[in-house]
């Protein structure tokens, strides 16, 4: 299919279809739905030997342009968009593979500004809002008007899409950013990253008594509400948006080009397994596979808010519980007890607290767009048409969406389970097996010491686990931040009793992560959704606003 018919449409129904562009700068559609692709184009021919020596920059350009007419953005274009997007990265490979075991390997995504994959996504979504913007502003300049189009983009945080945010857009022109992120609830560093940021277009609101879930409901409801964001033209940089999703599928390619030559063979299976909270990072790989990557499943892996592994094993999607032991995903990874911080679930709703705190999401954003494939993939008798299809497919997913927001939990059916199993496993990963990871890799023969993070070490458990499976398989875990940002979790596990040879400030932590102790903190407090609006609407008035103001701040 011709790259200029490429457009994108809600989960959520409706015959309007949008440019990349438009898409991109709207962020969620006015229904509430999320914008996907209205088909998945194919891999050139002969791709596997094409890309095999490309550079990470290189090779996004091959697989973006798949998505990107270049009548949206020119070629030339969008390769100076790459090119800025990955410049600060500190590894030439930008996303480089580790090998951990014989065919085991951890793909590093925290090599960019932020220590987290989240700039591999953010620093290219930074940079399309700086050239759509730019674009629109000079043709307004030389239509003669005096108005220019400015951008108020609002995001939640569960800890490194803030900071990974703030990075991609501080100081761009007609841009003013505002993340929002549970009160108490993120990492000391994962703040101060956010925090110390003193360009005047970042602000940081920490919403008091809430969890991810509540800023991410704010976020949405702030998006649905059409004076609202039509006033302030708001832009998203959570994973609703569509470009963030684009931006990751790269890194799964680049893994498959990084593993050894045996691996790609015809004969040989891959693996992927992913620490999962609001099934981004994972979607983008469900895509590479639709796209033709030769990956044989992705692991859910989650941590004790289990709410997708309890869908992958049962077909129920469940909100309004997280039960407290769930005995038949407890394994005997784990010896004797922890020393660890007892859970304790939020004032607001189910969400506990663990030791991988970015994970800590009951509902999940991105997993409607999976639903909407599923939903596509089982409906009755399939007519052929490609809009007929589409429409019964966003009926179907209203419907569930419907129940869920109704009743706090729907029913699958054991149909949408088993085409999700064709592509997907998972597995529930406790505190306790967490920490146990951690130390299991530092303490790692061949290939350590190896430090990792909680959360990369849910997604290690995940694939220890899921090995019995595919026992022959090679088995690629992603990492999602370096271990200093959640340095309470990684002191626990390597603790001077057991670990004495082991500093965390010497051995782990980056010395420009070391320095963001002595920087000065500006930090908004707010209280609910009314409090985000209300210094949302002081900023866009032209208030000079002081750190700590704000409705029910301190």
């Amino acid at each position: 299919m011709a790259q200029t018919e490429m457009r994108y449409f809600s989960t959520r129904g409706g015959s309007e279809t949008l440019s990349f562009e438009d898409a991109v700068l709207t962020g969620l559609a006015p229904n509430g739905g999320l914008y996907i692709p209205t088909h998945i184009p194919e891999l050139p021919l002969d791709w596997q030997n094409k890309w095999s020596n490309l550079k990470f920059e290189e090779l996004s350009f091959e697989i973006l342009s798949l998505f990107i007419p270049c009548t949206i953005i020119p070629s030339l274009e969008l390769k100076e968009i790459i090119k800025k997007s990955y410049s600060k990265f500190k590894s030439e490979k930008t996303t480089p593979l580790r090998q951990t075991g014989e065919k085991e390997f951890v793909l590093e995504l925290w090599h960019g500004p932020t220590w987290a994959f989240k700039d591999v996504a953010l620093q290219f979504l930074g940079e399309l809002f700086r050239f759509f913007l730019e674009r629109r502003n000079n043709q307004l300049e030389k239509d003669g008007k005096e108005e220019r189009e400015q951008l108020t983009v609002v995001g939640a945080t569960s800890g490194d899409t803030g900071s990974a945010a703030i990075y991609g857009l501080r100081s761009k022109p007609s841009i003013t950013i505002f993340i929002l992120y549970p009160d108490g609830r993120i990492s000391p560093i994962q703040e101060a990253q956010m925090a110390t940021v003193p360009d005047e277009n970042v602000y940081c609101v920490a919403v008091k008594d809430s969890d991810f879930d509540t800023c991410q409901s704010i976020v949405k409801t702030l998006f649905s509400d059409k004076e609202f964001n039509s006033t302030h033209r708001l832009g998203a940089i959570n994973s609703i948006n569509w470009a963030r999703i684009l931006a990751q599928i790269v890194y799964y390619f680049s893994a498959y080009f990084q593993l050894p030559k045996e691996a790609r063979e015809k004969e040989s299976k891959i693996q992927f397994s992913v620490p999962t909270g609001n099934f981004g990072d994972i979607l983008a790989g469900w895509f590479a596979k639709k796209l033709g990557l030769p990956m044989d499943h992705l692991v859910v892996a989650t941590n004790e808010n289990d709410i997708l592994n309890r869908f992958f094993k049962t077909g129920k999607y469940e909100s309004e519980e997280i039960p407290e032991k769930n005995q038949s995903f407890e394994t005997s990874l784990v010896n004797g007890s922890s020393d660890g911080q007892q859970a304790t679930p939020s004032s607001s709703s189910s969400v506990k607290s663990t030791h991988s705190p970015a994970m800590d999401i009951l509902l999940s954003s991105n997993f409607e767009r999976l639903l909407y494939f599923l939903a596509l993939d089982t409906i009755d008798s399939p007519s052929g048409n490609v809009e007929k299809d589409r429409t019964k497919a966003q009926e179907k997913l209203n419907g569930w969406m419907s129940e869920l927001k109704k009743n706090g939990k729907v029913d699958l059916g054991e149909k949408i389970k088993d085409a999700a199993a064709k592509d997907f496993w998972s597995e529930r990963v406790s505190d306790e097996q967490t920490l146990e990871e951690i130390k299991k890799y530092y303490k790692l023969p061949q290939y350590g010491p190896y430090v990792v993070d909680p959360h990369t070490a849910v997604g290690l458990a995940a694939t220890e686990r899921s090995q019995k499976k595919a026992p022959n398989s090679y088995w690629v875990t992603l990492s999602t931040a370096h271990p200093a940002k959640f340095s309470s979790a990684v002191e626990l596990a390597l603790n001077p009793k057991e670990f004495p040879e082991f500093n965390f400030r010497e051995t782990v932590l980056p010395e420009e992560l070391k320095k963001l102790e002595q920087l000065e903190k500006r930090v908004h407090k707010v209280s609910g959704e009314a409090g985000v609006r209300e210094l949302i609407e002081r900023v866009k008035k032209g208030e000079k606003i002081v750190p700590g103001e704000g409705k029910g701040s301190i």
